[in-house]
This record gives structure tokens, sequence and C-alpha cells, in this order.
């Protein structure tokens, strides 16, 4: 997740884009929503309580757009994330009352985010051919799921990890 880091950071550098820097590189299993902070310790407990314990790796292919704001670096269909995704979906739906309605509407669609919100349209079509051509690839193993929150940037507050 480096590397990625290291995009980010140029895409920064060179072209004052920051609004990718604001979370760690993470691959969204349930979009954003909003949760009472006085019930935080509940949903990291209920959380805790999912076990999703299947071993893979996470295979990156090269970089993605969603015109015309988004630029991503692609993942290879795993279809063990895929499960991952489903059974954590019906977790948070059952335990939290959390529905995930955005990934109903458009699917699933695992990515890592390099550049968006502040991403203008012509910068975008200029980064976009600057892209479509370039080599990622990269692999890393599925240590867990983590929870995001947003403060001021989202930071991980739990990782929960794999159980082996």
């Amino acid at each position: 997740m480096e590397r990625i880091e290291d995009i980010k950071r140029s895409l920064f550098e060179n072209y004052g884009l920051k609004g990718a820097l604001r979370s760690p590189s993470h691959i969204t299993l349930h979009r954003p929503f909003e949760w009472i902070e006085e019930k935080e310790a509940h949903l990291i407990e209920k959380l805790a309580e999912f076990k999703f314990d299947k071993a893979f790796e996470i295979a990156l292919n090269g970089y993605g757009f969603f015109e015309p704001r988004v630029i991503y670096i692609k993942l290879l269909q795993e279809a063990l994330l895929f499960d991952l995704h489903d059974h954590l979906k019906k977790h948070a739906r059952m335990e939290l009352k959390l529905l995930n309605e955005v990934n109903d509407l458009r699917g699933f669609h695992p990515h890592i985010t390099v550049a968006f919100r502040d991403l203008k349209k012509p910068l975008f079509y200029e980064l976009q051919t600057f892209f479509k051509d370039r080599n990622f690839e990269g692999k890393f193993f599925n240590e867990g799921f983590s929870l995001l929150k947003f403060e001021g940037r989202w930071e991980e507050i739990e990782l929960f990890k794999r159980h082996n």
C-alpha cells in the first residue's frame, strides 16, 4: 500500500490533489454511515463478532476511471473479496441495522482510489490520458478489515484481524 500512498502524494505535489490523502489507502466494503459516538463501543463489539476467516490474496492490476472525477487502482476480481463484502453487508444489516444501498444500486466495484473529489474535469482527462497505459501491479494478503472514522480526515479506529 505504500506505493499507492506514494502515487497519492505525487498527485498532491504535482497537481495539488489532496482529497485521496484524507484517508488511508483502502477498499471500501461498506459505504460511509453516521453513528452516534456514544454507541461506538457497541459498533466495534458487533463488528468484532463478524467472522470471515477465508484467507485470500488481493491482486492489483492497472488504473481505472470513474468519469469525470475518480482515478483508482484496479483489483483483479477475486471471488472471496466479493464473498467478504456480501457477508459483511448482511452482518451490518442484521446486527447493526446498517444498509448499504449505494452498493445495491451500483453494485460492488472494489478499487483503491488515488484521486477524486478535488479532481476537476479538465485535469481528470489529462491524467486519464497519462495513467491509462501505465502499468501498476502488486499483491497483498487479506489481513482483515478496518473501521474508519472521519475526524477531519478518515482514520483507522479499529482493525478486525482475520482469524486463522
